[in-house]
């Protein structure tokens, strides 16, 4: 009741509502790696939400469990409306183990959950992305058929884990693959997304985003 009353002498006074407040948490492909940082998919997705600028955790090259030693010295201030985690991918690249994966991927959620005030409802899993359809992929002398396949076993983790958790969980794999090789689709460097690539992601990622944001 204190809160509805404060919030309506906010209103009357002139002063706005704080804007819902979002983290995103992962490796390269959530800062934009090779791309300015308004062009990258968390920024993107705040600006079509009308939201204040995204908080993010993230370094490209991360893998599980260096997100999490940079998590443990971040100063973070929850809970958050909104917390977004994509990350596994230099797992995969690395040749991680899946099992560590699942262990760290689960760890790494329950703290993403944590953020959110304890609400699962307010976090988003995306998918690990397929770099081996990329120009860089196709220079790099791996097979990339086994690329996509670890890539679908770490993804199938994580949707377990998410569906257990429950999270919201989104599949930008498939779009990735479309046209994920094409010179438009790619930054300078040939392996990571262009800002229209990460537009093409929030056709999935927004729903989601909008989903967690009206969630009690």
């Amino acid at each position: 009741m204190w809160l509805s009353l404060a919030a309506g002498a906010m209103l009357a006074a002139g002063v706005a509502s704080p804007s819902p407040r979002f983290l995103a948490l992962g490796d390269s492909y959530t800062i934009g790696e090779g791309l300015p940082a308004s062009e990258n998919w968390p920024h993107q997705l705040a600006a079509l939400l009308h939201l204040g600028a995204p908080e993010i955790v993230a370094r490209t090259g991360w893998t599980t469990d260096e997100l999490s030693v940079a998590m443990d010295a971040h100063a973070f201030h929850p809970p958050y409306d909104l917390v977004t985690l994509l990350i596994g991918v230099n797992n995969q690249y690395r040749g991680r183990d899946l099992e560590n994966y699942r262990t760290e991927f689960r760890m790494l959620l329950e703290r993403a959950i944590a953020f959110a005030g304890g609400n699962p409802q307010h976090v988003v899993v995306v998918s690990i992305p397929d770099w081996g359809v990329t120009r860089f992929g196709a220079q790099s002398g791996r097979d990339v058929a086994q690329v996509a396949r670890e890539i679908d076993a770490f993804n199938a983790a994580a949707t377990e884990i998410s569906a257990r958790s429950h999270v919201h969980f989104v599949d930008i794999t498939a779009t990735s693959r479309d046209r994920g090789g094409n010179a438009d689709m790619l930054a300078a460097d040939g392996l990571h997304p262009s800002a229209a690539m990460y537009a093409r992601w929030l056709a999935t990622i927004e729903p989601a985003a909008r989903s967690a944001l009206a969630a009690p």
